[in-house]
């Protein structure tokens, strides 16, 4: 459960650390975003030298939550943190490497250049 304010690790190589949630975007009355879910967020920490710098408004999309995912099987997953994946306009990540466990749900949002350039799939 990713709401405004929200801290999120960057699970991409694109040179941010950390974001903060400023928007959920897709519904206007919506307090929570969830895995697959876009975000509006702006970079808390950056790598100096990169094409991303601090204070920089981005789009996201979440890839894990600490909050449990119960998929229709009966399953629960549950991360150890909050992480986001850079995206550009046309929903492809910026970065060129995506780090940890991905769920499997953003396959069925379209996000497949994701999955693929994920080590693991949950």
């Amino acid at each position: 459960m990713i709401q405004p304010q929200t801290h999120l690790n960057v699970a991409d190589n694109s040179g941010a650390r950390e974001l903060m949630c400023i928007r959920i975007i897709g519904a206007s009355n919506r307090r929570y975003g969830h895995i697959g879910d876009i975000i509006v967020a702006v970079i808390k920490k950056a790598i100096p030298n990169m094409p991303l710098e601090r204070s920089e408004v981005i789009r996201a999309v979440i890839v894990r939550t600490r909050k449990e995912l119960k998929r229709d099987n009966g399953m629960i997953i549950r991360y150890n943190d909050n992480a986001a994946v850079i995206i550009d306009q046309k929903r492809n990540p910026k970065g060129s490497r995506v780090f940890g466990a991905i769920a499997q749900e953003l396959r069925q949002l379209n996000f497949t250049k994701i999955i693929s350039l994920a080590p693991e799939i949950l």
